[in-house]
């Protein structure tokens, strides 16, 4: 990377940082390795979203692994943010992704301002979306998520299958990240110690409103081998 990839919004993204959960085993993905740090396109998950991180212009960066790949991931963050814009740290994650949030929101500086967590199996997400994130947060929103408009019809089911509700669409959104948040915000989020599957969820727990920002198609979620082969074709036609 040069240092012509590093586009640097002060007013913006001053004092925002980014964790990078990279720690999920990638079962569903069928490899032989974590998801992460599978290739597509010749660069892995990892190096994707590190990228993209550093066109942004955000400095801070702590990356989540799994603890037998930290000394990987650094090799990785030392090739991939070499322009001298991004400072990377890379720690090692917990058993679930709560755990990792929380291992990553530590690494990062006390004076960092807004938080953005990022899911590496999303690497494909789209600097704007990044901003739109941040902006809204230097806005005063408590919590921001990056979303799309649901197209498929949804049903509510119990136990046994049976339908019990069908929402309006209209007011339904498929939400992706990165998801930003007040740094004092989230961190308190997390002091609660609730789980939940995603850190807006932990928001909101608090009682606090988390607002819903543009998302991109771009910013799909690798989970198994269709969405890989998905990235690579999206990533052959954006060369």
């Amino acid at each position: 990377m040069s240092t012509d990839d590093c586009t640097h919004d002060a007013r913006t993204l001053e004092g925002a940082g980014v964790v990078v959960v990279a720690a999920g085993s990638g079962t569903r993905l069928g490899a032989d390795r974590p998801k992460a740090f599978v290739e597509v396109g010749g660069d892995s998950l990892i190096e994707h979203a590190l990228h993209v991180i550093a066109v942004t212009g955000i400095g801070e960066v702590v990356l989540v692994v799994p603890a037998d790949r930290v000394a990987h991931a650094q090799e990785m963050v030392e090739l991939e943010t070499g322009c001298g814009c991004v400072h990377a740290t890379v720690v090692a994650g917990g058993a679930e992704r709560t755990d990792s949030v929380a291992a990553g929101l530590a690494a990062l500086p006390p004076q960092t301002e807004v938080v953005l967590v990022h899911d590496a199996a999303r690497c494909l997400t789209p600097p704007e979306v990044f901003t739109r994130v941040v902006d809204a947060v230097r806005a005063g929103a408590a919590g921001v998520v990056p979303g799309l408009p649901v197209v498929d019809t949804i049903k509510v089911v119990d136990e046994r299958g049976v339908i019990t509700a069908t929402p309006e669409r209209a007011g339904l959104r498929a939400v992706q990240t990165p998801q930003g948040f007040a740094a004092d915000v989230l961190r308190a989020a997390y002091a609660s110690a609730t789980t939940a599957t995603d850190d807006a969820a932990l928001v909101e727990a608090l009682g606090h409103e988390v607002v819903v920002v543009e998302g991109h198609p771009h910013a799909f979620k690798i989970t198994g081998p269709a969405d890989l082969a998905d990235a690579e074709r999206l990533l052959a036609q954006m060369r």
